[in-house]
């Protein structure tokens, strides 16, 4: 049996994990909550901005802001949102095998959004064409991430879905597709008398330019979306992860409590056994003289 001082002192150091996780559980509840109200209002203004970019567009198909004499790699971009660091459970091991699962080398490239993805794509041997770190405030800037994928002709991005505290997924989704979807969304929410044409505004320079700098705006509101979508579900697997670790710790630190009262009062035992031993043989030493 342990010593009752080795017992204590692993039991103290539970205990230092116990409010270690128990913080990080408290932060990453508030966390949720804050990002939560970023991702609706970033929802209210895409539908407002859809609603002006259905009236004027030019064709069906959503070019990204693209003009026409650019031409796009043909390939397909494939791009990944991920933590930007550990401490967010599983999630991260779940998208990297779904990506592994479509990637070709010869077919597409790849972008990574996060440094933990970072290095979970190298310990699984594949090399990114593109990297770029999730930062550390509130605000995202998209726009390099938007030059990127105006160049490909096809983008996917795989990222993680908040569905509850408890529970979240993984998918992966053609941007185009998203974009026309999330539209068609738009459409059912937001009904509009003020039509917009060239009949009742004046575009600068044209109508196609003003087409143009909407659809980056989409483009910008969207790939934004997947990242605070995405942040709430790693925040989310965090809080799930924390939430599990206190509870393995606080039973921990009960087991090991117990050890230690056993470990004392043995102790206190033996002693008690070696006084009373001791104790005999004085007396048996005393009658025989």
């Amino acid at each position: 049996m342990r010593r009752p001082l080795e017992i204590k002192a692993e039991e103290a150091s539970v205990r230092s994990v116990v409010s270690l996780t128990s913080a990080l559980e408290t932060l990453s509840s508030m966390q949720i909550a804050k990002t939560k109200n970023k991702v609706l209002i970033s929802n209210q203004f895409f539908d407002e901005v859809w609603n002006i970019y259905k009236q004027i567009r030019v064709d069906v198909m959503f070019n990204y802001g693209r003009t026409i004499d650019e031409k796009p790699i043909n390939k397909e971009l494939l791009i990944l949102i991920t933590a930007k660091g550990g401490l967010s459970g599983d999630i991260d091991n779940r998208l990297i095998r779904k990506f592994i699962e479509r990637y070709d080398e010869t077919k597409n490239d790849v972008l990574v959004v996060g440094h933990h993805g970072a290095l979970k794509l190298k310990q699984s041997h594949v090399d990114y064409t593109y990297y770029f770190d999730l930062p550390e405030h509130d605000y995202i800037n998209v726009d390099p991430l938007m030059d990127i994928i105006r160049k490909y002709e096809k983008s996917r991005i795989f990222y993680q879905n908040y569905l509850s505290l408890s529970q979240q997924e993984i998918k992966d989704v053609d941007l185009s597709d998203v974009v026309s979807s999330k539209g068609r969304v738009a459409d059912l929410a937001t009904i509009s008398s003020d039509m917009v044409s060239e009949k009742t505004y004046i575009f600068e320079p044209n109508s196609y330019a003003v087409a143009a700098y909407l659809e980056n705006s989409i483009l910008r509101l969207t790939i934004s979306q997947f990242i605070y979508d995405s942040r709430l579900a790693q925040v989310a697997s965090r809080f799930k992860a924390m939430s599990a670790a206190k509870e393995r710790s606080i039973a921990n630190a009960a087991e090991l409590h117990t050890e230690y009262n056993r470990a004392k009062r043995s102790q206190v035992d033996t002693r008690l056994k070696e006084s009373m031993a001791g104790l005999k043989k004085l007396r048996a030493g005393g009658s025989e003289a």
